[in-house]
């Protein structure tokens, strides 16, 4: 089953998506720091199954366009992206994934446009009901670290960082970030992980590995390298710097529930499992998305979840469409 590339027009901007498959549409949005590539192995998978895949470059990555204007990456205008994405394919509606980043996106979409997102899909970032004060108030800070969210708040800062050699950046991140980087077992709700040093980085000492895990080639180091050396981190960095201004934007929708049939997808060694809070939100999940199917922690997997767990992932996936497609049919 090929992947084919083409570029359409949503909400003001021009966004490049990768598709396969016909049938019913599945939406595929990605992380950070990824692109569309993180769902190569889903692309095929679904579209082998019946579904129309279609996996973007979100606003700000990618051959995706990049607005200037920080305040152009609230999760409104990101949302906002993904509805003209199905105008544009011509869908009045979809299921829709997200990973890391991606997941917000695909929760809100499933908050605000119930009517167009008919399933959810959230791979390791759970759906978080707006708090209430602002952000970054409560991040947490040391006298030597600092949350990575804060470190990502002054534009300029983790640019200069990240951009200096890229392909050691993305051979980083994708390490230590998954499953296979040795560290202690995460303490879910801990609130003891993604600290920065202050005077370290966002990399900070660890080195990039001399050998890549089994889950990731060479090849895929280098795509996703070409993709940031000429885009650059800055679209994808301005997410993080509406954080509080998505809380502000959010109001309307304070108390609100996530209704369309969910899935939750993450892995025991997610780093995102050890934020503060977690080990409260996730046994109560279903308080704020009533109709959660499931919920499924994959042993020994990191955050990349789609990439490091490609199989379990996508038997997870078609097993909720499916469901989904039967629920559609007797709408």
């Amino acid at each position: 089953m090929d992947i084919t590339h083409r570029i359409v027009h949503t909400n003001g901007i021009h966004m490049h998506v990768a598709e396969a498959g016909r049938g019913p549409l599945v939406v595929l949005c990605h992380g950070f720091p990824e692109s569309w590539y993180s769902w190569r192995h889903q692309l095929v998978a679904l579209a082998e199954a019946g579904f129309h895949a279609v996996a973007p470059d979100q606003r700000g990555y990618g051959q995706t366009d990049k607005p200037e204007a920080i305040e152009s990456y609230t999760l409104l205008h990101l949302v906002g992206d993904i509805v003209g994405l199905l105008d544009a394919l011509g869908a009045p509606t979809a299921v829709i994934a997200g990973h890391d980043w991606g997941a917000p996106v695909a929760w809100h979409a499933a908050l605000l446009r119930p009517d167009r997102f008919r399933g959810v899909i959230g791979l390791s970032v759970p759906y978080f009901p707006r708090g209430s004060v602002r952000p970054t108030t409560v991040m947490r800070e040391t006298p030597s670290a600092i949350f990575y969210q804060l470190y990502f708040q002054e534009p300029g800062v983790a640019e200069r960082e990240l951009e200096r050699e890229p392909r050691d950046t993305i051979r980083h991140v994708l390490f230590w970030g998954s499953g296979d980087a040795p560290r202690p077992p995460i303490a879910v709700g801990s609130g003891d992980v993604g600290m920065v040093p202050r005077t370290g980085g966002f990399l900070g000492t660890r080195p990039a590995p001399a050998t890549l895990p089994a889950w990731l080639t060479e090849a895929d180091v280098e795509f996703y390298a070409g993709e940031f050396t000429r885009a650059g981190f800055r679209g994808g960095l301005n997410w993080y710097r509406n954080i509080d201004r998505n809380w502000e934007l959010a109001a309307a929708w304070a108390g609100a529930k996530v209704t369309p049939p969910a899935l939750y997808i993450a892995g025991e060694r997610d780093l995102v499992l050890g934020f503060r809070g977690m080990d409260k939100l996730l046994p109560g999940l279903r308080q704020f998305v009533p109709n959660l199917t499931q919920t499924i922690i994959l042993p020994g997997c990191g955050h990349w979840t789609q990439q490091e767990r490609p199989s379990e992932v996508n038997a997870a996936m078609l097993g909720f469409l499916r469901h989904c497609t039967r629920e559609g049919h007797r709408e």
